[in-house]
């Protein structure tokens, strides 16, 4: 099982502004490259202060400049609010600037409050997401491609330059319930997935749809990969988990707000409503804890099957606490799980 950091750009007090927040961003990048993280995830998102990266594939870019080994993955890009025209040749140009370490992680978008300001319904999102990603393939896998469908109708056109990846950049489904994660895994596709902030057993039947879905296309499918995102924090002791868990409850007050609920946002902010699950359900579905308690949940995830791991541990702290925690964690708990010796030390 490989481990994978999300990069996910949470700002709940503007005043530290975009500047800062995209520099940790590139900080955490550094480290994960340093410290044998298999790679880094980037979110989209707009005029919200959660997950708030406009650009995947610039960051993507940028932190590719930046570091020498891992896999740079976008979770996600966001479909149906793009031409596939245009974000074609973005992802080529990404591509190519990124010497092929790019990861396509792409997605119908999960706010109403930020889909529907494009002027997208969003329950159009699916049919619109389903035939952007078929428009998608054409464009980077083949020359002088023509579409007569719904949302895309256009004479023969190729995208300039070419991939650098053959026969297209390597490209993940988002979807979490488990029959779009069968049937998406049957199409060939790579999957991200979440439970959220949801039980264990969701995960499990998650895992367990990609992985019959995999087995039935035989050799064909040996190559697909799942990855699982889950909020997970390394905490040096009891006390500091209990205050990332205080944490964890504003940051999913205002995630559910935008989520679920009303979609209550004044000046890019999203008001911290309160959460949905109490702080002792919080602290059953999340995985904030010290390097044991880790090392004996991560055991699930390992037995299950899930290729890679990605840690979403943003949850307001502040940046020298969250680069601890990410040592933290590549030194006691990663080691137990890919059967490295080491990690390497940070410089």
């Amino acid at each position: 099982m490989e481990f994978n950091h999300f990069l996910s750009s949470y700002l709940p007090d503007p005043s530290y502004g975009g500047h800062r927040l995209f520099a940790d961003m590139l900080e955490q990048a550094r480290m994960a490259d340093r410290f044998g993280y298999n790679g880094v995830t980037i979110p989209e998102h707009h005029l919200i202060n959660i997950l708030l990266t406009p650009s995947p594939l610039q960051m993507a870019v940028k932190v590719s400049s930046i570091t020498e080994n891992i896999e740079v993955v976008t979770s996600v890009a966001v479909l149906p609010i793009r031409d596939m025209r245009v974000f074609a040749g973005e992802v080529t140009q990404a591509d190519i600037l990124t010497d092929g370490r790019l990861v396509l992680g792409v997605g119908r978008g999960a706010f109403a409050y930020e889909i529907e300001r494009f002027g997208v319904r969003m329950e159009e999102t699916r049919a619109k997401f389903d035939e952007s990603v078929e428009v998608l393939i054409a464009l980077l896998s083949q020359e002088e491609v023509e579409w007569s469908g719904k949302y895309y109708n256009f004479q023969p056109i190729t995208i300039m330059p070419r991939p650098l990846t053959q026969p297209m950049p390597r490209m993940m489904i988002a979807v979490m319930d488990t029959s779009g994660i069968a049937a998406c895994t049957k199409r060939g596709f790579h999957i991200q997935t979440t439970p959220l902030a949801g039980k264990q057993e969701l995960f499990k039947s998650q895992i367990n749809a990609h992985k019959e879905a995999k087995a039935s296309l035989g050799k064909k499918g040996e190559h697909l990969r799942i990855m699982m995102s889950r909020v997970t924090y390394c905490a040096k002791d009891e006390k500091e988990a209990s205050e990332i868990l205080t944490r964890a409850y504003e940051y999913y007050g205002r995630f559910d707000n935008v989520y679920t609920g009303p979609g209550v946002v004044e000046n890019g902010c999203i008001l911290a409503l309160p959460c949905i699950q109490s702080m002792e359900e919080l602290e059953q579905n999340l995985l904030i804890g010290t390097p044991n308690k880790l090392i004996d949940h991560m055991s699930e995830y390992y037995e299950a099957g899930i290729d890679e791991y990605i840690l979403s541990s943003n949850l307001g702290q502040p940046q020298s606490q969250h680069l601890e925690a990410m040592q933290r964690f590549a030194e006691e708990v990663m080691p137990n799980f890919h059967g490295l010796a080491g990690v390497k030390k940070a410089v």
